[in-house]
């Protein structure tokens, strides 16, 4: 059998006509019946030839069903598979009438359930895996009649439960007084009550609402609030440690990984009432201040195209022409991002001013809801349970904040980038302090990139006088381009002071391993907006930003580079007159 594979016995799928639907649960059912019969006189049981067989309910939409193709589907099967997959096992999925599911786990004919509601009464008969969800229950009743907000107002009212599903164990357990009528699934219990029978009926919340809407029983509704929330997750039988370890194994992979939540919001995201779409206003304020770097980035690319054209047709005049247009083009420029930068940033100031205080709120509110939740179990806090909102805030707060910095940060490299005039160069300063101090603040970068990371500090390297932080800001560059270059842990980079005496200049090289430039795109390294790594969220300023710094400082920045064979940045800076002043 091919990994993953499924084949399905018993039960009903989700039909769109309630007769078709009653008539293909009865044809199922009987072949339910002597599949399992033949099955039992043959011998075969669970775990034949080294395939897993998987049980769950053939009528418990969304979390698991069988579909119009009579084949098992929703989120529990789903999640069956993608376990198989990252596993390396395989399964073979089983849906049926839920009392004889449990009956055929009992007796070792099945292996694992795919979803079982924990209880403790449950627990000291099963083991279960952490939860993959958490399910609530519902009261349903006909419309018009009276919210039920206690179970103990159920006594001596006629209530119709799934045979061994969680609600009725637990009325048997807590001996309310109600006078329950078993049903084989959820959809037939809703149907029984929509038809004028008994009285209420006991259904998970989301089958329920499901079931209501696909076989168009308009004459029923939950009364009261849900109750009951239930840890959610696979379960086998005691004495099966081993195998229930493999889909935990599994489950945790997928939840690292992300594919676990893809497959929840593909089933049960569209059902649930979601709150403040935080990320979605995150995602969109990104996207705003993306076209307007595009806008900008576009006026100095059509600016470039101009200035190439005119040297190219007068070249007599190319180095005057040049420069006028590099004057208008700053000019220009210059004006445009001290506009939008103070549009942006005052926004975005505010922004955080405010993210700052809400994570204050939540901070102080977080104990006061502990307690409650503690008291009074899970609560819908922005219209989605406190169990999962209390982890989902901080991470949007911290997205916020984050897109916020970053399209600060973006702004002031605009206006390094365009900023006129001179920056003071009569700082003394010491090339070796310099890079010292610019690789510890990219230590934590360095580190996540590498296992090979060396610096040799030329001793002899005299102080020199210009602008220590704007210097510390190319070597920041230099280093995490080199960083961003590498493919593996394995390469190295290697980080080099040295003096010229007889030049006297001081010289910086930077040499990395990585993937290399290509001969094309060594000349447009200092062209603004250019970048070949925008997919890591690169913009293309900061070898420009760079190069204008070192040029101001009389310097030269300079790459060499092969595709496949490492980039080596090579900073000179002079050191005019006496060098001991």
């Amino acid at each position: 059998m091919a990994r993953g594979s499924v084949s399905a016995i018993g039960g009903m799928a989700i039909p769109v006509l309630t007769l078709l639907r009653h008539a293909l649960g009865c044809l199922l059912g009987l072949v339910l019946s002597l599949g399992m019969a033949e099955a039992t006189a043959q011998g075969q049981g669970a775990d034949r030839d080294g395939v897993i067989v998987v049980g769950g309910d053939h009528n418990y939409p969304p979390y698991e069903f069988l579909n119009e193709e009579g084949q098992p589907d929703g989120y529990n099967t789903d999640l069956t598979r993608a376990i198989a997959e990252v596993m390396g096992i395989e399964v073979e999925i089983r849906l049926g009438n839920w009392a004889e599911i449990r009956r055929l786990l009992e007796a070792g004919e099945i292996d694992v359930v795919q979803g079982m509601a924990y209880t403790p009464d449950r627990a000291s008969r099963y083991d279960f895996s952490p939860p993959h969800a958490i399910v609530h229950q519902s009261v349903f009743a006909r419309q018009g009649q009276a919210e039920i907000t206690d179970l103990q107002e159920l006594r001596d009212k006629a209530v119709i439960v799934q045979e061994s599903g969680v609600m009725h164990d637990l009325m048997l357990q807590n001996d309310v007084g109600a006078r329950l009528i078993l049903a084989e699934t959820h959809a037939d219990a809703l149907r029984m009550l929509a038809s004028g029978k008994h009285d209420y009926a006991l259904v998970a919340n989301l089958p329920g609402l499901y079931l209501g809407r696909e076989l168009e029983l308009s004459n029923i509704e939950p009364v009261g609030r849900t109750f009951g929330a239930r840890r959610y997750g696979y379960s086998v039988t005691e004495g099966r440690e081993e195998l229930l370890a493999q889909f935990s194994e599994g489950l945790a992979i997928l939840k690292n990984t992300g594919r676990q939540q893809a497959i929840y919001d593909k089933w049960l995201g569209p059902l649930e009432n979601r709150g403040v779409p935080w990320k979605k206003i995150g995602q969109v304020a990104a996207v705003i201040s993306a076209v307007l770097l595009v806008v900008l980035g576009g006026i100095v690319v059509w600016n470039r195209m101009l200035s190439r054209e005119v040297a190219r047709r007068a070249r007599e005049l190319q180095l005057q022409q040049q420069k006028l247009i590099q004057a208008d083009k700053m000019t220009s420029l210059g004006v445009l991002v001290s506009g939008v930068a103070h549009e942006i940033n005052n926004p975005c100031s505010l922004v955080m001013m405010n993210l700052s205080m809400l994570k204050e709120v939540l901070r102080d509110s977080e104990e006061a809801y502990e307690a409650f939740f503690r008291q009074h179990g899970d609560f819908v806090l922005g219209r989605l349970p406190y169990s999962r909102m209390k982890n989902e805030i901080p991470r949007m707060l911290e997205d916020i904040s984050s897109g916020a910095q970053r399209i600060r940060r973006i702004v002031d490299d605009l206006r390094d980038f365009a900023r006129q005039g001179t920056i003071a160069l009569d700082e003394p300063m010491d090339l070796n302090a310099v890079v010292a101090a610019a690789i510890r603040l990219v230590d934590g970068t360095i580190r996540k990139s590498t296992d090979r990371f060396q610096v040799r500090y030329d001793a002899s390297v005299p102080p020199f006088r210009g602008n220590a932080q704007k210097i510390e800001q190319v070597v920041i560059n230099l280093i995490v381009n080199a960083c961003q270059a590498l493919e593996s842990r394995d390469q190295a980079i290697d980080v080099t002071t040295q003096y010229d005496a007889g030049r006297k200049r001081l010289r910086l090289e930077v040499r990395d391993e990585g993937r290399g430039i290509e001969p094309d795109h060594l000349r447009q390294l200092g062209d603004p907006f250019f970048t070949t790594n925008r997919e890591r969220g690169g913009m293309g300023l900061g070898l420009s930003v760079s190069m204008s710094i070192v040029q101001e400082h009389g310097g030269t920045l300079d790459h060499d580079s092969e595709p496949g064979n490492g980039t080596r940045a090579v900073l000179s800076l002079p050191i005019p007159g006496d060098s001991s002043e």
